[in-house]
């Protein structure tokens, strides 16, 4: 992790404006709330008498609300601005994560998750967009300060929630609420009411942009991609806590695949997309994490080899997070906040079918072929880019620096 801050260091170090800093501080808080929640989702379903697969729509609802709301967050951003489209969606996640853990029900709870997601998809689109056309450093760079933020967040939120979770379930989502009040102030105290756009965007102008080819790739690959990705983040912790491991070990375990996540997604994959080229640097990544999946399946009676290849998979997450994301802001000529809007929409649909599909399978077969239906799944999402290559080979010679 050091390392890590050395890169951030690096780009802090070309007067970037502060409401970078603003930003990417707000980055580390909302990514949190994704890892936060991790480890407590066995403890959930004990406490509210709930199966797996209906703990896991948390992440079905959360995630389908993100993909459906990323259609509208440019066309509301175009209307209200950047800083007040950021701040409503703060709001959103304050009130919505705190009414989650006041919930009496698992219902409530999946219901509050959809407010939840509404609120991040405002938050998480504009932020991106804002840092890319704010920062000093180019695409590249901007892009990766915001994996780095996502990483870093990532990382702690599972530590964090498995210490709070180990008092109560319901810890994590007053945890969020709190810390999401902290951003609220730093935005409200030093974000500039910056100009709006003079172009409006309309709702159909990412269903639009999803007719050019390469960024339909990106985001289809990356629908498959994150339904592998949501079986090991959703499912995982269900094996691992019916063989023993509690809340605090829970969270050690994706505190161990966050930071994974971040050492690459920050040191490794600018290096994979200068030296091998960002489409062939996908298609490995992707391949050997379907891999990884694929061996969870095999191993999946093993505890020690679950928690290796969590932490393993983190690794090749996090350099496809980079990659990916950097390919998407540069594969079409389109408004970057539009691509992202498209993009996103695309991809959080796979992240609403992972969590459901995962322990539906579980329950139907055995514990076995979520994994290798996940790993299936990420093939696919390889032969995807694989099979469209042309249409995407110009994103290995952007101006990333």
């Amino acid at each position: 992790m050091s390392q890590a801050a050395a890169r951030v260091s690096e780009v802090k170090s070309e007067k970037q404006p502060l409401v970078i800093w603003v930003l990417f501080f707000a980055c580390i808080i909302s990514f949190m709330g994704l890892g936060l929640v991790d480890p407590i989702l066995p403890a959930i379903g004990a406490q509210m008498h709930a199966s797996p697969s209906q703990v896991s729509l948390l992440f079905t609802s959360y995630n389908a609300i993100m993909g459906i709301s990323m259609i509208f967050t440019g066309m509301v951003s175009s209307e209200i601005g950047i800083k007040w489209t950021l701040i409503a969606g703060v709001c959103l996640v304050i009130l919505f994560s705190a009414l989650s853990g006041s919930s009496s029900s698992i219902s409530q709870i999946i219901w509050f998750r959809v407010g939840w997601g509404l609120g991040n998809a405002l938050f998480i689109a504009t932020a991106l967009s804002a840092i890319v056309s704010l920062s000093n450093s180019g695409p590249l760079k901007s892009i990766i300060l915001y994996e780095a933020a996502i990483g870093l967040g990532i990382s702690v939120g599972p530590l964090l929630g498995g210490e709070l979770g180990a008092i109560t379930w319901r810890g994590p989502f007053y945890g969020v609420s709190v810390l999401m009040v902290i951003v609220l102030i730093a935005l409200l105290i030093k974000m500039p009411n910056l100009p709006k756009s003079d172009k409006k965007i309309s709702i159909l102008d990412p269903l639009k942009a999803l007719t050019n080819r390469g960024l339909f790739t990106l985001g289809l690959t990356a629908f498959l991609y994150n339904i592998g990705f949501f079986t090991l983040l959703a499912f995982t912790p269900f094996i691992l806590a019916e063989m023993g491991l509690k809340e605090h070990g829970l969270g050690y375990v994706f505190l161990g695949w966050g930071i994974a996540l971040a050492f690459t997604s920050v040191l490794v994959a600018p290096r994979m997309q200068e030296y091998i080229g960002a489409i062939k640097s996908m298609c490995w990544v992707l391949f050997l994490f379907a891999l990884t999946l694929i061996s969870m399946g095999i191993g999946v009676d093993s505890e020690l080899w679950l928690i290796t290849a969590v932490v393993i998979a983190g690794l090749f997450l996090g350099a496809n997070n980079t990659l990916i994301t950097t390919s998407v802001m540069n594969v079409s000529t389109v408004d970057r906040g539009v691509a992202s809007a498209a993009y996103n929409f695309v991809r959080f649909l796979g992240g609403a079918v992972g969590p459901w599909l995962a322990p539906k399978l579980a329950e139907s077969f055995n514990p076995r072929v979520p994994f290798y239906v996940g790993g299936a799944f990420v093939l696919i999402g390889v032969l995807t880019v694989w099979a469209n290559k042309k249409h995407l080979s110009h994103v290995d010679h952007i101006e990333g620096h």
